[in-house]
């Protein structure tokens, strides 16, 4: 998986995420890799629902990790932050 196909999931509204993951598909890009960390982890399953149903039907969800990682805060202190990787696939005719 190569660092193009990746959609790293922000605070920005759903849609542009959705825009990019079909725009990246209809491209004949055969799989997406989104990413999440935190509270943005809701908004990343919400975009790969959208895409499915919505926009491109044909999609299979791949693996699903999830993990937690280790972030370090301006004070300096560290904190667990959670994390998510979700692929979409286009299903194989």
């Amino acid at each position: 998986m190569s660092e193009e196909n990746v959609v790293y999931i922000g605070n920005k509204p759903v849609m542009n995420y959705v825009l990019a993951v079909v725009t990246q598909m209809n491209s004949g890009i055969p799989e997406v890799m989104l990413k999440a960390r935190g509270r943005a982890i809701s908004r990343a399953v919400d975009v790969a629902e959208i895409v499915r149903n919505r926009f491109i039907t044909d999609l299979e969800l791949g693996t699903i990790n999830i993990s937690t990682e280790e972030m370090t805060n301006k004070e300096g202190s560290n904190s667990n932050v959670s994390a998510i990787e979700i692929q979409l696939c286009k299903v194989k005719e």
